[in-house]
């Protein structure tokens, strides 16, 4: 007997007929003996709505009423899921989150987990019951209900995960696993069997959108197993159709390069002729982190003259006005030029092989270079290699790289 964690996204759980067919998933699991928890999202395009009414009333509305609101959604989906269960036979519970509990922080919308009781819920599970947590939500020690912000249903299971100390936490979605590179662009792209956290990671906080950076971060934390998988089609979890997320160490052949990540969310800010003195960067980039900004790529030229240089970096392109304005408010930078570029794309190969294998950035520079794609940018971690490169040629570069790396079907 196993215990399973099984997570049902928006599109999985978008109306009647797709709550029963996640149901018998959880039945067809409970069928092999498992004890069973399942973590659902809002029924499709209900929270959006729910974040609308909210801002057509207020737009600067109370973030902890907010909170009350949004949260809505998934208290409905996880009482029709529990309804559902209940209609052929399997006893089923809804919870929220302050009832399990799981408690978070004070940062309402985009609240972290500070940890979780499940005394009650392992308690239900051990007596044969299925618990149906509606995600993206618990409550702050002041008990107001909290919401985890983008990807929280996700970050939830993996966290409840954690807490009933299951032995897999699997996650359906549209999708039937995690793939190389979005076959969308790349038709050969192939699903891999398994990925490593770290590789998940890296390739969650460059644009792969199967999985949010803060549930695979929280999973390797934790060591939680996870699965991404597909809820229409036909083998449930333990059939192990999807991607398995695990430790490296599980991984038996490991790729100099395992996926082709991608962002097209990117601006590049260039600050001209910034004095060359110690503490100029802390200057330029204190003020972009007090305002809650994120910095990514970052490039310091040398002065050719010893008093000035420039200085290049990226950000969200939805940030590029508001780095602006921080930007303009530093005095120290009152007689450099400021240049802007939002029609970029950063591309990267992610592969926890890199540690062992020489000359991976050799093979993305000349695959760039023979289709005249000019980078812009570099930077690199252990296990991974981003360029910034000109927008129209993201598709292209993607493609070449990919089949560079092997990767190809």
């Amino acid at each position: 007997m196993s215990r399973i964690v099984m997570k049902f996204g928006g599109t999985s759980v978008a109306g009647i007929p797709e709550i029963e067919n996640a149901a018998k998933k959880v039945a067809a699991e409970v069928a092999r003996g498992n004890q069973v928890a399942v973590v659902v999202s809002a029924m499709a395009g209900v929270t959006n709505q729910l974040v609308e009414y909210c801002r057509s009333i207020n737009p600067e509305h109370d973030a902890r009423e907010y909170d009350a609101v949004v949260s809505s959604g998934e208290n409905v989906t996880a009482g029709l899921m529990a309804l559902a269960l209940q209609k052929i036979g399997i006893p089923a519970r809804s919870w929220q989150g302050w009832q399990i509990p799981l408690v978070t922080d004070e940062v309402h919308g985009k609240a972290r987990i500070g940890f979780i009781e499940a005394q009650e819920l392992e308690h239900a599970l051990m007596s044969g019951d299925v618990g149906v947590i509606a995600g993206f939500q618990g409550k702050t020690a002041r008990n107001r209900i909290s919401t985890l912000g983008r990807g929280g249903s996700d970050t939830s299971a993996v966290a409840v995960a954690a807490a009933l100390k299951a032995d897999r936490c699997d996650i359906y979605t549209d999708v039937n696993g995690v793939y190389t590179t979005d076959p969308r662009i790349v038709p050969e792209a192939r699903k891999l069997d398994k990925i490593s956290y770290e590789e998940m990671l890296e390739m969650a906080s460059l644009g792969a959108k199967v999985l949010m950076s803060r549930s695979v971060e929280m999973a390797m934390k934790m060591k939680v197993p996870v699965q991404v998988l597909s809820t229409f089609e036909d083998a449930i979890g333990s059939d192990h159709p999807g991607t398995l997320v695990t430790k490296e160490d599980e991984i038996l052949e490991q790729k100099a390069v395992n996926g082709v990540a991608f962002s097209r969310n990117e601006a590049k800010v260039t600050i001209l002729d910034v004095p060359d003195i110690p503490g100029i960067a802390a200057k330029v980039f204190g003020p972009l982190a007090d305002a809650n900004i994120n910095i990514d790529m970052i490039v310091q030229n040398i002065a050719s003259n010893g008093k000035n240089t420039d200085m290049t970096f990226t950000v969200p392109k939805p940030e590029l006005a508001k780095v602006l304005d921080v930007l303009g408010k530093i005095s120290d930078l009152k007689n450099a030029g400021i240049v802007t570029d939002d029609k970029v794309s950063k591309v990267s190969v992610v592969g926890i092989g890199m540690q062992s294998h020489a000359g991976v950035a050799q093979t993305m520079f000349k695959a760039l270079a023979e289709k005249g794609i000019n980078i812009q940018v570099i930077s690199t971690s252990e296990i991974k290699i981003s360029v910034l490169i000109d927008e129209a040629y993201t598709e292209l570069a993607i493609r070449a790289l990919h089949t560079a790396y092997n990767l190809d079907k």
